[in-house]
């Protein structure tokens, strides 16, 4: 009896690989839920921001939300905690520990105003936070741990200036760190009125260029020797 030989059809079935099930891809929607709740809290806050404008953004469903994040308030604190964490992973990647002590604190100065000026979100959310009195990352281990390396690499950066003479010593890594925020944070919070009670635009480029050196300079000459 002769061999069966195999159809074209057949021959397809063989060479084919067999179609696998499409599988949801979970981090991928996480993402799209948290980039679009990023967008939808920095501009309406917690209290107006809905969560049926996030779903529609993140091509999700609010019950798809609900099951990641379990609730607005805790979405929320997630936003918050990422918004932490992609501001401190970007200051380690400074590498200011190959600085110089001067050159490496100015980076940081400049660091700290650029990502202020390129992500005002950040800002929005940070404001947020502070009406709900920070309840939202009150106990959160992520920002406890990420504002600790912070603090210990800008006291490794101070303490380096001490022994080479550059800075003086006793400053507070807390406390030049709530200065440095504080110079660039409150210039970008209030630059609408600024502008009008100080009859000038603090947002062309020669004003921003005026206000960084001057916010290197104040720094510098505070902790100066």
């Amino acid at each position: 009896m002769a061999a069966h030989q195999a159809t074209p059809k057949e021959v397809g079935m063989l060479t084919k690989p067999p179609k696998r099930p499409r599988i949801r891809d979970a981090e991928a929607t996480q993402a799209r839920i948290l980039a679009a709740a990023k967008k939808e809290f920095a501009k309406n806050g917690l209290g107006g921001a809905r969560v049926d404008i996030i779903a529609e953004r993140a091509k999700a469903n609010k019950r798809m939300i609900y099951h990641y994040f379990n609730s607005k308030e805790d979405l929320f604190q997630r936003v918050l905690e990422d918004a932490y964490s992609d501001i401190r992973t970007a200051e380690q990647k400074l590498d200011l520990e190959r600085l110089p002590p001067k050159e490496a604190l100015e980076r940081l100065v400049r660091f700290t105003w650029t990502y202020y000026l390129k992500n005002p979100e950040f800002l929005t959310l940070v404001n947020s936070a502070n009406l709900h009195k920070a309840k939202h990352i009150k106990k959160s281990e992520v920002v406890r741990q990420v504002s600790t390396r912070f603090v210990d690499m800008v006291g490794n950066l101070l303490d380096r200036g001490v022994k080479t003479g550059e800075f003086r010593s006793g400053i507070d890594p807390v406390q030049l760190n709530i200065t440095i925020a504080a110079i660039g944070y409150y210039y970008f919070t209030n630059r609408y009125t600024g502008s009008i009670v100080f009859q000038r635009d603090l947002m062309t480029p020669a004003a921003l260029e005026e206000r960084i050196r001057f916010n290197v300079d104040t720094i510098m000459r505070l902790v100066e020797a």
